[in-house]
């Protein structure tokens, strides 16, 4: 079992259980009490769980399918899409990747006369419809949980294209980064990025302040930010030190 795995399982079992003592991981993972610990220092380190006296406590955002995630802060979500998707010019290229965020930014460009590149099967649902978009399918490695399409074959897709934006969303953002919720999703968006001329982040404020697995990328390689109203004037601080065009959306 790969490293990110094993610990998408911790989580898993973790999350489910509330407290999982390292006995039941071991038996449960199939790995051993000091490859356990580790994984649970760094898990610990993440703010995704709480070392405990012989065991582990839940505490991070819930792992959750994708239908599931994309019901919280719905609203939020849509009027950060809406000025997001105004963005983007008639007759550019951009990429989309899988998350719940950017499935909205795709339903304001319906219509548009774009190049659309994505590996999100949600998104291509959206946009197969919409005859003034040129779809680019991504595939690869096809993630149950969110329906992308993630691994080497992605990877290697994503080299031969070139978009003007990139429209991210991150499962966390901290002052280290961005992160997100698997190691395969975030090499996919690592060479997403490298093929974009801009990235932009589109997250609700709940994402701010706190981080996820697998980390993405340096704060200051974010182009723009567009969120909702409930940042804080601290992450406004942050955002701006960090040389990042903030856009807040109105509701």
């Amino acid at each position: 079992m790969l490293v990110d795995q094993r610990r998408q399982k911790i989580l898993e079992i973790t999350e489910k259980s509330g407290f999982v003592a390292l006995s039941e991981l071991v038996e449960r993972v199939g790995a051993s009490e000091s490859t356990l610990r580790r994984d649970l220092d760094y898990l610990d380190g993440i703010g995704q769980i709480r070392r405990t006296r012989g065991g582990a406590a839940y505490v991070g955002d819930s792992i959750t399918p994708f239908e599931v995630r994309g019901t919280r802060a719905k609203e939020q979500k849509q009027h950060i899409a809406a000025v997001a998707a105004a963005l983007v010019q008639p007759g550019e290229t951009v990429l989309l990747d899988g998350g719940t965020t950017t499935l909205e930014v795709a339903k304001h460009l319906v219509g548009k006369p774009l190049q659309v590149v994505t590996n999100s099967l949600p998104i291509v649902n959206v946009l197969m419809s919409s005859l003034q978009t040129e779809l680019i399918v991504i595939g690869g490695f096809l993630y149950p949980k969110t329906g992308v399409n993630l691994g080497p074959i992605a990877v290697a897709a994503l080299r031969s294209i070139h978009a003007r934006r990139l429209f991210v969303s991150a499962g966390g953002v901290t002052e280290a980064g961005l992160f997100n919720s698997n190691a395969l999703l975030v090499e996919t968006e690592r060479q997403m990025i490298e093929s974009a001329e801009e990235l932009i982040v589109v997250a609700d404020s709940s994402k701010l302040g706190h981080s996820a697995l697998a980390h993405l990328c340096a704060l200051d390689v974010v182009d723009r930010l567009v969120v909702d109203e409930g940042i804080s004037d601290e992450w406004r601080q942050i955002v701006d030190r960090a040389g990042i065009e903030l856009i807040v959306a109105r509701s």
